[in-house]
């Protein structure tokens, strides 16, 4: 399951690099040295949620496995997991629109180094990419909650 979060976040990133590629070559550090938004999507789609994966795919393990109470299968987790991406990808979508028209809304310090010109789409990736670990992880906390309820409601005679 970690798996389909890391992917969610490489075509995440593949969609706002096209938005600002801005927000991956002046707003985050080069640590790929190159200017391509397909190359920097993929790279900072896996190294910059490689660790929410992790703790997430762990945790939702736990919940799944762990304990006397029967076991989820990944079959039980998969539909689970899928509608979490769309919700997520539905709020990084309304997060963005909003953060295109609000622009900087007193948080002009981030865009330091961004054109004026191309500051409302840089705003809409921060926005966008702010709510998708937001969602992400707080919708991850749910659905581990709402997995080992289920085999625990599931184990009740």
């Amino acid at each position: 399951m970690p798996h389909c979060w890391r992917c969610y976040g490489v075509v995440h990133d593949q969609v706002t690099a096209r938005v600002c590629v801005e927000y991956f070559t002046v707003y985050h550090p080069d640590v790929f040295h190159t200017q391509s938004p397909t190359l920097l999507a993929l790279g900072w789609g896996v190294l910059a949620t490689w660790w929410v994966c992790l703790l997430l795919g762990v945790l939702l393990a736990i919940s799944a496995r762990a304990g006397s109470t029967p076991k989820a299968s990944v079959a039980d987790l998969a539909p689970k997991v899928l509608r979490l991406l769309i919700i997520m990808a539905l709020c990084s979508l309304a997060a963005g629109i909003s953060g295109y028209f609000l622009q900087g809304f007193g948080m002009e310090y981030y865009a330091t180094g961004i054109p004026k010109r191309i500051r409302p789409n840089f705003y809409a990736d921060l926005w966008a990419h702010n709510m998708s670990y937001l969602s992400g992880f707080i919708g991850g906390l749910v659905l581990c909650v709402i997995v080992w309820r289920g085999r625990v409601r599931e184990a009740l005679p």
